[in-house]
């Protein structure tokens, strides 16, 4: 039964796998360039597990910005988990042990992975969720550790490599839209935030989108589950 559960997570976090490996080696090349070697990419890669944090999270070191600006920073980067995190509540509530790995490793990728409640039927469903969103983390750190080692052997230019976190996004979209029944949520995603994009511009509209998205689909969630029901 647990190598059934490890095989079906495993198979589960693959096109997260994908996406993470260039992402984290992205990640670690620019952070070599930066001048911090691989132990600062194993360090970052497990301890803050932020992809786009991570990116930005260079400049900060390397422009030495204050504690102060660091905190405001990743505030504003990472607030959106503070939205799509609600609804992992209920699925986490019997969680034990595994809840604090479960909400510190809840990625924008792992939960595209597991929002839609779907476990294998013959799987402990928090063993499983555990399970999918470790493999991720580990697909993460490697990446990074990976990348910072290339960085040394195999010198290039990095121009462009932070445009990999963006792909990423759009695949987790993409995907998410094929297998979806129901496109409300991802069209109300797309809306909210091309509204807000608009009217706040691009340095901005990240929190109002959210703020946006959180509203429309509270207003919109009775109806979402009569039409599931159905």
């Amino acid at each position: 039964m647990l190598r059934r559960t490890i095989r079906q997570a495993f198979v589960k976090s693959l096109p997260v796998m994908a996406g993470y490996l260039v992402l984290g080696i992205g990640f670690g090349i620019l952070l070599r360039n930066a001048g911090y070697g691989v132990l600062w990419a194993f360090a970052m890669a497990a301890a803050m597990y932020a992809g786009s944090m991570q990116y930005v999270g260079i400049g900060l070191i390397a422009g030495g910005a204050s504690v102060l600006m660091t905190a405001l920073t990743t505030f504003m980067v990472n607030a959106r988990h503070l939205f799509y995190s609600i609804s992992m509540i209920d699925r986490y509530r019997d969680a034990g042990r595994l809840k604090p790995c479960l909400i510190f490793g809840l990625t924008d990728e792992t939960y595209s992975l597991l929002c839609d409640g779907q476990t294998p039927p013959d799987a402990d469903p928090n063993l499983f969720r555990f399970l999918v969103t470790l493999f991720n983390h580990c697909y993460w750190i490697a990446g990074c550790v990976a990348g910072s080692l290339i960085g040394t052997l195999l010198p290039f230019s990095s121009a462009g490599i932070e445009f990999s976190m963006t792909t990423l996004f759009v695949a987790s979209f993409t995907e998410q839209w094929i297998t979806a029944g129901d496109h409300l949520p991802a069209l109300t995603g797309l809306g909210s935030s091309l509204l807000c994009l608009l009217i706040f511009g691009p340095e901005r509209f990240l929190i109002p989108s959210m703020l946006l998205i959180t509203g429309v689909l509270s207003i919109l969630r009775g109806r979402m589950e009569r039409r599931k029901a159905a």
